[in-house]
Protein backbone atom coordinates (compact mmCIF):
# COMPACT_ATOMS: atom_id res chain seq x y z
CA UNK A 1 0.00 0.00 0.00
CA UNK A 2 1.08 3.56 -1.04
CA UNK A 3 2.36 5.09 1.85
CA UNK A 4 0.45 8.52 1.15
CA UNK A 5 -2.91 6.23 1.22
CA UNK A 6 -5.52 8.47 3.06
CA UNK A 7 -3.34 11.16 3.34
CA UNK A 8 -4.90 15.03 3.62
CA UNK A 9 -3.31 17.94 2.50
CA UNK A 10 -0.95 18.29 5.66
CA UNK A 11 0.04 14.93 5.79
CA UNK A 12 1.01 14.42 2.55
CA UNK A 13 3.70 17.02 3.45
CA UNK A 14 4.66 15.28 6.82
CA UNK A 15 4.85 12.05 4.66
CA UNK A 16 6.97 13.43 2.09
CA UNK A 17 9.44 15.27 4.25
CA UNK A 18 10.21 11.47 5.80
CA UNK A 19 10.38 9.94 2.51
CA UNK A 20 12.93 12.19 1.61
CA UNK A 21 16.31 10.38 2.74
CA UNK A 22 14.92 7.32 1.68
CA UNK A 23 14.09 8.84 -2.00
CA UNK A 24 17.84 10.59 -2.02
CA UNK A 25 19.21 6.40 -0.75
CA UNK A 26 17.97 5.36 -4.07
CA UNK A 27 14.46 3.89 -2.89
CA UNK A 28 11.92 3.23 -5.89
CA UNK A 29 9.57 6.01 -5.78
CA UNK A 30 5.49 5.51 -5.24
CA UNK A 31 3.06 6.56 -7.84
CA UNK A 32 2.58 9.93 -5.70
CA UNK A 33 6.09 10.75 -5.74
CA UNK A 34 6.37 9.50 -9.53
CA UNK A 35 3.56 12.24 -10.28
CA UNK A 36 5.26 14.81 -8.12
CA UNK A 37 8.92 14.40 -9.80
CA UNK A 38 7.79 14.28 -13.48
CA UNK A 39 5.22 17.31 -13.44
CA UNK A 40 8.44 19.29 -11.42
CA UNK A 41 10.61 18.08 -14.07
CA UNK A 42 8.13 19.08 -16.84
CA UNK A 43 7.70 22.40 -15.21
CA UNK A 44 11.29 23.61 -14.67
CA UNK A 45 11.81 22.42 -18.63
CA UNK A 46 8.45 24.69 -19.70
CA UNK A 47 9.35 27.49 -17.21
CA UNK A 48 12.91 28.07 -17.95
CA UNK A 49 11.39 28.26 -22.14
CA UNK A 50 8.68 30.75 -20.81
CA UNK A 51 10.38 33.75 -20.72
CA UNK A 52 12.28 33.88 -23.91
CA UNK A 53 8.42 32.87 -25.55
CA UNK A 54 7.11 35.72 -24.25
CA UNK A 55 9.77 38.35 -24.52
CA UNK A 56 10.04 37.12 -28.34
CA UNK A 57 6.10 36.98 -28.63
CA UNK A 58 6.19 33.73 -29.80
CA UNK A 59 3.42 32.31 -26.83
CA UNK A 60 0.96 31.63 -29.68
CA UNK A 61 3.03 29.43 -31.89
CA UNK A 62 4.05 27.80 -28.57
CA UNK A 63 0.24 27.28 -27.52
CA UNK A 64 0.35 26.34 -31.20
CA UNK A 65 2.65 23.74 -31.08
CA UNK A 66 1.56 22.36 -28.12
CA UNK A 67 -2.07 21.41 -29.77
CA UNK A 68 -0.89 20.11 -33.24
CA UNK A 69 1.30 17.73 -31.48
CA UNK A 70 -2.38 15.75 -31.41
CA UNK A 71 -2.18 14.80 -34.90
CA UNK A 72 1.17 13.62 -35.18
CA UNK A 73 0.34 11.65 -31.64
CA UNK A 74 -2.14 10.03 -33.76
CA UNK A 75 -0.87 9.69 -36.90
CA UNK A 76 2.28 7.69 -35.50
CA UNK A 77 0.01 5.44 -32.91
CA UNK A 78 -1.87 4.66 -35.80
CA UNK A 79 1.07 3.56 -37.48
CA UNK A 80 2.91 2.06 -34.92
CA UNK A 81 -0.28 -0.48 -34.77
CA UNK A 82 -0.07 -1.09 -37.97
CA UNK A 83 3.46 -1.81 -37.93
CA UNK A 84 4.19 -3.40 -34.63
CA UNK A 85 0.85 -4.72 -33.55
CA UNK A 86 -0.68 -3.76 -30.62
CA UNK A 87 2.19 -3.79 -28.21
CA UNK A 88 3.90 -1.43 -30.26
CA UNK A 89 1.20 1.12 -30.67
CA UNK A 90 1.47 3.16 -27.49
CA UNK A 91 5.25 3.04 -27.22
CA UNK A 92 6.57 6.36 -26.48
CA UNK A 93 9.67 6.68 -28.65
CA UNK A 94 7.20 5.86 -31.50
CA UNK A 95 4.49 8.43 -30.42
CA UNK A 96 7.36 11.13 -29.64
CA UNK A 97 8.76 10.67 -33.17
CA UNK A 98 4.95 11.85 -34.42
CA UNK A 99 4.49 14.21 -32.29
CA UNK A 100 8.01 15.94 -33.09
CA UNK A 101 7.23 15.79 -37.02
CA UNK A 102 4.04 17.75 -36.16
CA UNK A 103 5.40 20.41 -34.59
CA UNK A 104 8.09 21.15 -37.24
CA UNK A 105 5.51 20.77 -39.83
CA UNK A 106 3.59 23.52 -37.55
CA UNK A 107 6.81 25.79 -37.70
CA UNK A 108 7.30 25.58 -41.09
CA UNK A 109 3.52 25.70 -42.42
CA UNK A 110 3.25 28.77 -40.66
CA UNK A 111 6.53 30.38 -41.01
CA UNK A 112 5.57 29.85 -44.89
CA UNK A 113 2.26 31.39 -44.75
CA UNK A 114 3.53 34.72 -43.06
CA UNK A 115 6.73 35.31 -45.82
CA UNK A 116 4.63 33.50 -49.15
CA UNK A 117 1.23 35.30 -48.54
CA UNK A 118 2.22 37.80 -46.35
CA UNK A 119 0.00 36.94 -43.59
CA UNK A 120 0.54 38.72 -40.13
CA UNK A 121 2.09 35.73 -37.79
CA UNK A 122 -0.53 35.93 -35.67
CA UNK A 123 -3.39 34.84 -38.44
CA UNK A 124 -1.01 32.08 -39.43
CA UNK A 125 -0.76 30.93 -36.37
CA UNK A 126 -4.59 30.74 -35.78
CA UNK A 127 -4.89 29.40 -39.20
CA UNK A 128 -2.35 26.53 -38.87
CA UNK A 129 -3.53 26.46 -34.82
CA UNK A 130 -7.10 25.29 -35.73
CA UNK A 131 -6.60 23.44 -38.65
CA UNK A 132 -4.12 21.09 -37.70
CA UNK A 133 -5.82 20.76 -34.19
CA UNK A 134 -9.29 20.04 -35.45
CA UNK A 135 -7.71 17.11 -37.95
CA UNK A 136 -6.22 15.72 -35.05
CA UNK A 137 -9.11 15.61 -33.03
CA UNK A 138 -11.30 14.13 -36.13
CA UNK A 139 -8.25 11.31 -36.27
CA UNK A 140 -8.53 10.45 -32.28
CA UNK A 141 -12.36 10.30 -32.79
CA UNK A 142 -12.07 8.11 -35.48
CA UNK A 143 -9.03 5.89 -35.12
CA UNK A 144 -8.55 5.43 -31.59
CA UNK A 145 -11.92 4.63 -30.12
CA UNK A 146 -10.59 1.76 -28.21
CA UNK A 147 -7.90 2.83 -26.44
CA UNK A 148 -7.60 6.02 -23.74
CA UNK A 149 -5.20 7.68 -26.10
CA UNK A 150 -7.86 10.66 -27.18
CA UNK A 151 -8.22 11.27 -23.95
CA UNK A 152 -4.78 11.02 -22.46
CA UNK A 153 -3.56 13.18 -25.20
CA UNK A 154 -5.91 16.03 -24.69
CA UNK A 155 -5.98 15.60 -21.29
CA UNK A 156 -3.15 13.90 -19.54
CA UNK A 157 -3.36 11.41 -16.87
CA UNK A 158 -0.74 12.09 -14.26
CA UNK A 159 -1.91 8.75 -12.27
CA UNK A 160 -0.99 6.32 -15.57
CA UNK A 161 2.89 7.59 -15.26
CA UNK A 162 5.54 5.16 -14.04
CA UNK A 163 9.21 5.52 -13.76
CA UNK A 164 9.77 5.46 -17.71
CA UNK A 165 8.01 8.54 -17.53
CA UNK A 166 10.12 10.06 -15.14
CA UNK A 167 13.77 9.00 -17.01
CA UNK A 168 12.53 11.06 -19.86
CA UNK A 169 11.13 14.35 -17.77
CA UNK A 170 14.28 13.96 -15.69
CA UNK A 171 16.18 13.79 -19.30
CA UNK A 172 14.12 16.52 -21.06
CA UNK A 173 14.82 19.15 -17.73
CA UNK A 174 18.42 18.07 -18.09
CA UNK A 175 18.94 19.02 -21.77
CA UNK A 176 17.07 22.88 -21.30
CA UNK A 177 18.92 23.12 -18.20
CA UNK A 178 22.28 22.60 -20.20
CA UNK A 179 21.21 23.75 -23.67
CA UNK A 180 19.73 27.66 -21.94
CA UNK A 181 22.97 27.80 -19.77
CA UNK A 182 25.35 27.17 -22.89
CA UNK A 183 23.75 29.74 -24.66
CA UNK A 184 22.50 32.26 -21.90
CA UNK A 185 24.07 35.15 -23.41
CA UNK A 186 23.20 34.47 -27.60
CA UNK A 187 19.84 33.84 -26.58
CA UNK A 188 19.22 37.38 -24.50
CA UNK A 189 20.91 39.50 -26.99
CA UNK A 190 19.20 37.70 -29.52
CA UNK A 191 15.91 38.14 -27.34
CA UNK A 192 16.34 41.42 -26.71
CA UNK A 193 17.80 43.26 -30.02
CA UNK A 194 17.94 41.17 -32.68
CA UNK A 195 19.25 43.68 -34.94
CA UNK A 196 22.23 44.25 -33.14
CA UNK A 197 22.71 40.44 -32.04
CA UNK A 198 22.83 39.77 -36.59
CA UNK A 199 25.14 42.56 -36.94
CA UNK A 200 27.64 40.84 -34.22
CA UNK A 201 27.57 37.76 -36.18
CA UNK A 202 24.89 36.01 -33.64
CA UNK A 203 23.41 33.41 -35.92
CA UNK A 204 19.80 34.37 -34.53
CA UNK A 205 18.07 32.04 -36.45
CA UNK A 206 19.79 29.07 -35.76
CA UNK A 207 18.63 30.44 -31.40
CA UNK A 208 15.17 30.91 -32.93
CA UNK A 209 14.84 27.43 -34.00
CA UNK A 210 16.56 25.86 -31.17
CA UNK A 211 13.95 27.77 -29.25
CA UNK A 212 11.14 26.16 -31.65
CA UNK A 213 13.08 22.67 -30.82
CA UNK A 214 13.11 22.78 -27.16
CA UNK A 215 9.45 24.20 -27.04
CA UNK A 216 8.22 21.41 -28.92
CA UNK A 217 10.42 18.69 -27.52
CA UNK A 218 8.86 20.31 -23.54
CA UNK A 219 5.41 19.70 -25.19
CA UNK A 220 5.91 16.03 -26.49
CA UNK A 221 7.48 15.44 -22.68
CA UNK A 222 4.38 16.77 -21.11
CA UNK A 223 1.16 14.94 -23.61
CA UNK A 224 1.55 11.95 -20.75
CA UNK A 225 1.33 14.33 -17.72
CA UNK A 226 -0.97 16.81 -18.26
CA UNK A 227 -2.16 16.84 -22.00
CA UNK A 228 -1.63 19.15 -25.11
CA UNK A 229 -4.16 21.52 -23.47
CA UNK A 230 -2.45 22.46 -20.31
CA UNK A 231 1.13 22.80 -21.32
CA UNK A 232 0.62 26.82 -22.51
CA UNK A 233 0.19 27.49 -18.56
CA UNK A 234 3.35 25.55 -17.52
CA UNK A 235 4.84 27.74 -19.98
CA UNK A 236 3.47 31.10 -19.53
CA UNK A 237 2.01 31.11 -16.01
CA UNK A 238 5.49 30.96 -13.98
CA UNK A 239 7.25 33.36 -15.85
CA UNK A 240 4.38 35.87 -15.36
CA UNK A 241 4.09 35.23 -11.54
CA UNK A 242 8.23 35.63 -11.45
CA UNK A 243 7.78 38.42 -13.42
CA UNK A 244 6.23 40.66 -10.85
CA UNK A 245 8.82 40.20 -8.63
CA UNK A 246 12.45 40.69 -10.77
CA UNK A 247 12.78 41.94 -14.48
CA UNK A 248 16.28 40.39 -15.00
CA UNK A 249 16.56 37.52 -17.27
CA UNK A 250 18.59 35.51 -15.08
CA UNK A 251 16.89 35.67 -11.99
CA UNK A 252 13.80 35.30 -13.92
CA UNK A 253 15.01 31.73 -15.13
CA UNK A 254 15.91 30.90 -11.61
CA UNK A 255 12.31 32.11 -10.33
CA UNK A 256 10.21 30.58 -12.95
CA UNK A 257 11.00 27.12 -12.39
CA UNK A 258 10.64 27.56 -8.46
CA UNK A 259 7.32 28.76 -9.14
CA UNK A 260 6.71 25.80 -11.49
CA UNK A 261 7.51 23.19 -8.37
CA UNK A 262 5.72 24.90 -5.89
CA UNK A 263 2.65 24.90 -8.16
CA UNK A 264 3.30 20.98 -8.61
CA UNK A 265 4.07 20.26 -5.06
CA UNK A 266 0.54 21.68 -3.94
CA UNK A 267 -0.99 20.48 -6.54
CA UNK A 268 -0.12 16.42 -6.06
CA UNK A 269 -0.90 17.29 -2.49
CA UNK A 270 -3.74 18.60 -3.07
CA UNK A 271 -5.36 16.17 -5.56
CA UNK A 272 -4.32 13.87 -2.89
CA UNK A 273 -6.45 15.10 -0.44
CA UNK A 274 -9.50 15.38 -2.68
CA UNK A 275 -9.17 11.53 -3.56
CA UNK A 276 -9.07 10.67 0.03
CA UNK A 277 -11.54 12.98 1.80
CA UNK A 278 -13.90 13.72 -1.18
CA UNK A 279 -13.59 11.15 -3.20
CA UNK A 280 -12.80 13.34 -5.92
CA UNK A 281 -10.77 12.10 -9.06
CA UNK A 282 -9.68 15.22 -10.22
CA UNK A 283 -7.02 16.00 -13.05
CA UNK A 284 -3.38 16.58 -11.30
CA UNK A 285 -2.54 18.59 -14.41
CA UNK A 286 -6.07 20.76 -14.48
CA UNK A 287 -5.32 21.74 -10.45
CA UNK A 288 -1.70 22.39 -11.12
CA UNK A 289 -2.80 24.90 -14.10
CA UNK A 290 -5.26 26.34 -11.99
CA UNK A 291 -3.10 27.25 -9.50
CA UNK A 292 -0.40 28.81 -11.83
CA UNK A 293 -3.84 31.01 -12.72
CA UNK A 294 -4.13 31.61 -9.11
CA UNK A 295 -0.42 32.64 -8.32
CA UNK A 296 -0.61 35.40 -10.44
CA UNK A 297 -3.52 37.69 -8.85
CA UNK A 298 -2.01 36.24 -5.52
CA UNK A 299 1.27 37.52 -5.92
CA UNK A 300 0.44 41.12 -7.47
CA UNK A 301 -1.81 41.32 -3.85
CA UNK A 302 1.47 40.40 -2.13
CA UNK A 303 3.36 43.11 -4.57
CA UNK A 304 0.55 45.99 -3.52
CA UNK A 305 0.86 44.67 0.43
CA UNK A 306 4.69 45.62 0.45
CA UNK A 307 4.46 48.96 -1.93
CA UNK A 308 1.59 49.82 0.62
Amino acid sequence: MSPYWNNDFWQFFATFGRRLFSLFSGSAPVSDEVQLLVLGCIAISCALLGPFLVLKRMTMLANSLSHTILLGIAISFLVSKMLFGSAGSLSLPHLLVGAFASALLTALFTGSLTRMFRLQADAAVGLVFTSLFSIGILAVTLFTRDTHLGVEAVMGNADALKIGDLSTAALLASTNIALIALFFWPLQFSTFDRSSASTMGIPCGFFHALLLFLTAASCIGAFRAVGVLLVLSFLVGPYLTARLFTHKLGKLLVLAPAIGCLAVLIGVALARHLLTYYDLALSTGGIISVLLALFYPLARTIRAFKKA
